[in-house]
């Protein structure tokens, strides 16, 4: 072998020890400060965070949103007292669907048939734990704790979590105009002298007031209370709507 050849060999090994002396402990450093491991973290991270969104969207229903300004409406936060005297909260409802009404005991028109509509839908979901209705008295000066138990006794009211609740007069027609958009007002010149919504509206787990969408692909909002489901259209020829809230309860139940 020509000397040439051995100085090349030389060359080459001097070139290598040099690499190793100057970037193997870089390599070195980089692994253990971890950012090689952060960078397969952050993979590991997005395919985990796909996995979580699909899930969630597998999970949700196809039920709309109402939203206010681009962004969904929650209940707002309120705190009544039922008809045993206990204090119910909007956080005493997080984990449930339920139904939200409002109404007065002494009330001759809209309310028997909204209530009796309601006591049907809580006999759908008997088995069902985690639904509830919230039924907001608009005279609250009348319908003390104990006006309320008497009047849930005389419809039969089995399900643990409807609650009758009254409170300030105040905040309760806050939270009906303000917090549900449900019109009540006092109004001396109608029957019962107040007007208030015959509708209900439908809240999910999370506290999100939900519907079904119409023919033309906007949120129903609201589900009409007024009209029976045996019924099925009124004589002013308006469709019961106690069918399709009760497939939306079921809906919600299951996300």
């Amino acid at each position: 072998m020509s000397k040439k050849t051995n100085y090349s060999y030389i060359g080459i090994a001097f070139i290598i020890l040099v690499f190793g002396i100057i970037f193997v402990p870089k390599i070195i450093d980089r692994i253990s400060e971890g950012d090689i491991t952060r960078d397969e973290s952050r993979s590991k991270n997005v395919s985990n965070a796909t996995t979580e969104e699909k899930n969630t969207k597998q999970n949700k229903s196809d039920l709309s949103y109402l939203e206010i300004n681009g962004q969904p409406k929650k209940v707002p936060a309120f705190s009544f007292i039922n008809q045993d005297g206990k204090i119910i909260t909007n956080e005493d409802y997080l984990g449930k669907v339920y139904v939200v009404e409002f109404f007065f005991t002494t009330c001759p028109t809209i309310c028997p048939i909204m209530n009796r509509n309601l006591v049907e839908v809580q006999n759908e979901f008997k088995d069902f734990k985690d639904f509830g209705v919230a039924s907001f008295t608009i005279t609250p000066d009348i319908d003390t704790p104990e006006v309320l138990k008497a009047y849930a006794d005389k419809y039969d009211i089995s399900n643990p979590n409807w609650n009758f609740l009254t409170g300030s007069e105040v905040a309760i027609y806050k939270l009906a105009n303000e917090g549900f958009n449900l019109y009540t007002a006092k109004d001396e010149s109608v029957e019962g002298g107040f007007e208030h919504s015959g509708n209900f509206a439908l809240i999910d787990k999370e506290g999100f007031i939900r519907s079904r969408k119409d023919n033309f692909g906007n949120p129903l909002i609201f589900y009409n209370g007024l009209v029976p489901e045996a019924v099925g259209v009124d004589e002013d020829g308006i469709g019961q709507e106690i069918s399709i809230l009760k497939e939306d309860i079921a809906k919600l139940l299951k996300e």
